[in-house]
């Protein structure tokens, strides 16, 4: 077989764990080996994770943090990085002091709780969150629970979204995608950078397991940006991606299964069934 040269863009997560695989570092990268892109990691947490919840987190050290992420960009470089879990003011600190450094596209995914409701961001780092990480950010990719942590206001319709997305861009990233997948209807998200409007709709599929959807939209994000998308056509085609691995999401354990990154290469039929019946809805 020839020997492969050409290299694959290279984007960088600094997340945390999820030890069911769902999320987290996994999730990120399982979207950027699905969509062409070399993912590597930053560790910033180590958490105890299932389909039920997060029954406990460990925080890495500064210095760790800071030590992995010169090791890759130092001698590897990356054309995008994506943030997800940094649980607190120092680690949220430290990162956006090293993405400040750093020539390449960031998509902030400013993650406060997980799928199941628990809390991952404390309280204090909020300011840092809102102060120092998102002034850095090209992309950042707030959920309605997280516009609400992050400006007090509460979205319960698309009008809000809009307001919503200007209180977010006053903290500096270039452009917001308010993720409205808790509103009733259609999965519809709002991309803007306080001039251009894109409203992305989707159907919503009757599929219970979404664990990991929003690390795998802001992965999907910043490989497209990776592969020289501009950021409509990354977070347009992020979209469509995380829609069809929404839809083939699968269960797994006794709670909320993942979604499927793997969805476009999966043979016809092989997700949405349980063979161990551990499904609860069964």
């Amino acid at each position: 077989m020839p020997i492969r040269t050409a290299v694959p863009p290279r984007v960088l997560t600094v997340a945390g764990s999820d030890s069911g695989g769902g999320a987290g570092i996994q999730a990120d990268l399982k979207t950027m080996l699905a969509l062409g892109v070399h993912g590597m990691s930053v560790l910033t947490a180590v958490t105890a994770q299932n389909s039920l919840g997060v029954q406990g987190a460990w925080e890495l050290p500064v210095d760790a943090v800071r030590a992995q992420y010169r090791s890759v960009v130092d001698d590897i470089g990356v054309q995008a990085v994506k943030t997800g879990m940094l649980s607190s003011a120092a680690l949220v600190e430290t990162v956006a002091a090293l993405l400040a450094t750093t020539d390449a596209p960031v998509v902030v995914d400013p993650v406060g709780v997980s799928k199941h409701g628990d809390a991952l961001l404390a309280a204090e780092a909020l300011d840092s969150v809102r102060t120092k990480l998102l002034p850095v950010a090209t992309v950042a990719t707030p959920n309605l629970d997280e516009v609400t942590q992050l400006t007090g206001v509460t979205v319960t319709d698309e009008s809000g979204m809009r307001r919503a997305a200007e209180e977010i861009l006053a903290f500096g990233p270039r452009w917001v995608v308010i993720k409205g997948g808790h509103l009733p209807g259609e999965a519809v998200d709002l991309l803007t950078d306080g001039n251009a409007e894109h409203w992305l709709r989707a159907p919503r599929h009757d599929n219970r397991h979404t664990h990991g959807t929003g690390c795998t939209l802001a992965s999907a994000i910043a490989s497209g940006l990776a592969l020289g998308k501009d950021v409509p056509t990354a977070v347009r085609d992020a979209k469509t991606y995380v829609t069809g691995a929404i839809e083939a999401g699968f269960p797994l354990g006794g709670g909320i299964g993942p979604v499927d990154h793997g969805w476009r290469t999966r043979p016809a039929g092989s997700t949405g069934t349980d063979p161990a019946g551990t499904d609860p809805a069964a």
